[in-house]
């Protein structure tokens, strides 16, 4: 059975930086993509990021371009999210996802982690 558990969450002050992991276990990943979603409070789960396992091609969402950066460790089956300049906009839960490469559709994607909080402090 397909499991994903996120790490790295906590609080930080704007412009501070943290790194997310996502440890994926239970099938192989090649044919598909890891993607990194957002929900703040009283708002619609967002697209943030996603890598391809096999390629490594990415994308993101504009909000996050030039300051997220996502990466994989194919060997460790875990994907990281580098988050540097921080602003309190990013506070949100972030999720860790799988589905098909290039989609940054929620509803592709059909396996979730827990979440882990982030905290961003003005």
């Amino acid at each position: 059975q397909v499991q994903l558990v996120e790490s790295g969450g906590g609080l930080v002050q704007a412009g501070g930086s943290l790194r997310l992991s996502c440890a994926a276990s239970g099938r192989t990943f090649s044919s598909d993509a890891m993607g990194w979603f957002r929900q703040a409070p009283g708002k619609e789960r967002e697209f943030v990021t996603a890598i391809s396992w096999s390629y490594g091609n990415a994308a993101y969402a504009d909000s996050v371009k030039g300051r997220f950066t996502i990466s994989r460790d194919n060997a460790k089956n875990t994907v990281y999210l580098q988050m540097n300049s921080l602003k309190p906009e990013d506070t949100a839960v972030y999720y860790c996802a799988i589905g098909p490469v290039g989609s940054s559709r929620r509803v592709d994607y059909n396996y979730w982690g827990q979440g882990t909080q982030v905290t961003v402090s003005s």
